[in-house]
């Protein structure tokens, strides 16, 4: 039987960065995974992330994706260069867009580096686009795309140099009746306990199936199917640093530009069907692989007859409008809930843990903004 301080239940980029930051604040800790860290089935998993600042109105949001890259860039260190491509980001907007504006004030306040270009700037900067109803947009220079299995690995990694165990195993459901006091410890499948004063399950789509009765009904796990496309031989308007990372967010749309030769990706970022991480078939639907050949040959007429070369299903696991879920178990106090994330999650991870690390030392219940309480039962999306 093993004991620690803290036990953190995933080993995705919420849960390696609370494992780093609890190591590296001197606490016992063991990292548990089921599938092991940036495996295909985790929402940490696949070969690319967004890295961006923009965030509508939500300043705890622009904060902390700036200081997240921070940490990113600090912890892959020499390996920066090929972990993190600084491609810029470009947020396409509409003649009215409100979120965009008020990302736009934002970035301002906050000191992030942006610019405001207009429609002719970006025909002229970007010539490979058809920018359809974009009047506008915003280009975050400092943006970019971000290896995510591989810096989860890292992370994990760098968890383990600090003094953290790394389990593999299948975390058993835990019981979440009040009744029972503080938990004492969990069981993996294969037999063995693992005891500790404290837990943190950062375990995303498995979120629900651990702790049915608190978030059975509060984390919304869902399919979402992405794309690659070959662009024509010897194009480089595809490729970086020609070609920026890009969010279409009123058609729900993004893409980053051909790194490491994998394709230009692109994606619907509307929530897609329930899905389940365990035993969901990760096979891209003929309904899908159509709508999103309209889409590319709308957007990019260039790559309109390239072919696909690549697609992977992933999924969100996301909270009723999209903020954090980082807070106590409503019955199981020595428990922290750490999830919601998908979409916009490993991106944040480095402040995630810092936050989760702080609050475990500091006993503090977390700001309203990801409090349980403000989770609902039905979604409603807010935050993009």
């Amino acid at each position: 039987m093993n004991e620690y301080d803290v036990v953190v239940v995933g080993a995705g980029a919420f849960g390696s960065w609370t494992a780093y930051h609890l190591a590296r604040a001197g606490k016992r800790v063991a990292i548990v995974d089921a599938y092991g860290p940036g495996n295909s089935r985790a929402s940490s998993g696949g070969e690319t992330r967004v890295i961006r600042c923009a965030y509508g109105a939500n300043e705890t949001y622009t904060r902390w994706a700036a200081r997240s890259l921070e940490q990113w860039k600090a912890l892959l260190g020499a390996a920066q260069p090929r972990d993190f491509h600084e491609t810029g980001v470009l947020f396409l907007a509409r003649a009215t867009d409100r979120n965009a504006a008020a990302s736009l004030q934002v970035l301002a306040t906050t000191g992030v580096p942006h610019e405001r270009l207009e429609r002719a700037d970006l025909k002229r900067r970007f010539p490979q686009f058809n920018f359809g109803l974009a009047r506008w947009a915003i280009y975050e220079p400092g943006g970019g795309a971000i290896m995510a299995r591989r810096s989860v690995q890292r992370v994990v990694a760098a968890a383990r140099v600090a003094g953290a165990s790394y389990v593999d195993g299948r975390v058993n459901r835990i019981s979440e009746a009040s009744s029972d006091g503080p938990l004492r410890a969990v069981d993996v499948a294969d037999g063995r306990t693992l005891r500790a004063a404290a837990f943190v399950f950062a375990c995303g789509p498995w979120l629900p199936k651990i702790c049915p009765v608190a978030l059975g009904r509060r984390i919304f796990p869902t399919r979402q199917e992405v794309f690659y496309v070959g662009p024509p031989s010897g194009d480089t308007r595809f490729t970086p640093p020609a070609m920026p990372v890009w969010i279409d967010f009123a058609d729900e749309v993004y893409g980053l530009p051909d790194i490491e030769h994998k394709g230009v990706k692109i994606a619907s970022d509307r929530h897609g069907e329930p899905f389940d991480p365990d035993t969901g078939e990760r096979v891209v639907s003929p309904a899908g692989r159509r709508a999103m050949r309209k889409y590319v040959a709308r957007r990019f007429p260039a790559l309109a007859r390239q072919p696909f070369v690549a697609s992977e299903v992933c999924q969100y696991e996301n909270t009723s409008n999209g903020d954090f879920l980082i807070d106590r178990h409503p019955a199981r106090r020595n428990v922290w809930l750490v999830g919601g994330g998908s979409g916009h999650g490993l991106k944040h991870g480095p402040m995630v843990g810092q936050y989760v690390a702080e609050h475990l030392a500091s006993g503090a219940d977390p700001e309203p903004l990801f409090a349980y309480a403000a989770k609902r039962t039905r979604q409603r999306r807010s935050i993009f």
